[in-house]
């Protein structure tokens, strides 16, 4: 199994100076297959929605590094794994700003980049970024027709969701073309899975909180609605991501994520550490377990 971990950029480990370019050196080092991020913008105090699962936000959020910088600085220490994230929300940037973004980090990463993408949750974190939430669905649409104008074509104009982009030349070019997985178990947010992505991005979590079907039963859809709109399916990739509650034991991890990765079949997997780890040292210490252990079996 080859298996990848979050970058600390979550919690106390990621207030750590130099700490994700040695995570990430180290860590690639010891065999993981891919270093990944994820996307927090605020930890409020009192959030209009709250984490899912919990009553407000967890502490591990009231530090949070910058998702592009922490895979910037993973690819300049890096030379093999997959640089991911699960998830940007990619609709509280400004989509130029973040093509040109994407399209710099699979550069330095000599195409290394896979972007997870979603539409978050938090109207605070909208209200923030000054972006109507109403408008999520709609500016993750125009975003994949400006990324894919973005990255195949020299000259780029058009016509956004509140931006214009003039004709303009655009000739640096990523390595090859990012594939862009998305998140979601909505109904509306799988059928754009199906028609628009190259793959998707499903969650599990240690411990279980539902049967590994649930992933399996959403994927054969998502894969079947493919078909239906002209598309491949079995192009469909998917990047699993696991989260672990906080002390949960290291064999009970690596056992359920076989579990998991045996019955899903994922073409990437990584285990967000997030919730375990208390500095740089620790992440490097559950990453070499978790390898060694899942290599045993």
């Amino acid at each position: 199994m080859r298996l990848g971990f979050s970058l600390p950029v979550f919690g106390k480990a990621a207030a750590s100076p130099g700490g994700i370019a040695r995570y990430a050196r180290a860590a690639e080092e010891a065999g993981a297959a891919g270093l990944w991020v994820g996307d927090r913008l605020l930890s409020p105090v009192a959030p209009e929605v709250s984490y899912p699962g919990y009553e407000t936000m967890p502490d591990e959020f009231r530090v949070a590094q910058d998702p592009f910088v922490a895979l910037a600085v993973a690819a300049a220490v890096t030379e093999k794994a997959i640089l991911g994230s699960s998830t940007i929300n990619a609709t509280q940037y400004q989509p130029v700003n973040l093509a040109r973004q994407l399209t710099a980090i699979d550069v330095a990463s000599n195409g290394r980049l896979l972007p997870g993408l979603g539409i978050g949750w938090s109207p605070d974190e909208y209200a923030a970024v000054g972006v109507p939430m109403a408008e999520r669905g709609k500016r993750l649409d125009d975003l994949l027709d400006l990324l894919d104008a973005w990255w195949t074509k020299d000259v780029v104009a058009h016509e956004g969701v509140g931006y214009t982009v003039p004709e303009t030349y655009v000739d640096l070019k990523p390595v090859r073309k990012p594939p862009v997985h998305l998140a979601g178990f909505g109904e509306r947010s799988q059928r754009r899975v199906a028609e628009r992505a190259d793959g998707w991005l499903p969650v599990w979590s240690v411990p279980e909180q539902f049967p590994a079907d649930v992933i399996t039963s959403a994927l054969a859809k998502i894969r079947a609605d493919a078909e239906k709109a002209g598309r491949d399916p079995g192009a469909l990739g998917v990047a699993l991501r696991v989260n672990v509650e906080a002390g949960t034991d290291v064999g009970l991890i690596a056992e359920s994520v076989a579990k998991v990765v045996a019955v899903v079949e994922p073409d990437h997997t990584f285990v967000d550490l997030t919730y375990l780890s208390r500095s740089v040292e620790e992440h490097l210490d559950l990453t070499g377990r978790l390898l060694e252990l899942t290599a045993k079996g």
